[in-house]
């Protein structure tokens, strides 16, 4: 297995989104609204060995089936930002699911 530090980071969403991610060594893949586009794109970042894929939040509602499987066939993580409108909450929802399964409580519960 190749080390994750030497694999690449990607960004896809709408290009004022994932622009930025640029100066940080993320390489940025604005996409349209093209779900048939965006599912291929996902797939070959799987398929290229990406470490991290950072999806706009919009777009990872939308693949939600197929990032969870492409999380689970590959090692590149799927993670939702949010967009340049804001959050969709997305995030929070998916850590807290992910810990949930883990520990097998809502520990992000209010009392």
């Amino acid at each position: 297995m190749s080390d994750k530090s030497s694999r690449p980071m990607a960004a896809v969403g709408q290009y004022d989104t994932v622009l930025p991610f640029q100066a940080v060594g993320v390489k940025p893949f604005p996409v349209g609204e093209k779900s048939d586009e965006v599912k291929k794109l996902l797939e070959r970042l799987a398929r290229e060995n990406y470490a991290v894929v950072f999806v706009e939040e919009a777009l990872f509602i939308e693949n939600k089936d197929l990032i969870s499987e492409l999380n689970q066939e590959y090692p590149a993580s799927m993670i939702p930002i949010p967009g340049i409108r804001g959050s969709l909450n997305v995030g929070l929802s998916a850590i807290r699911g992910n810990v949930e399964r883990a520990v097998g409580m809502d520990i992000f519960a209010e009392k």
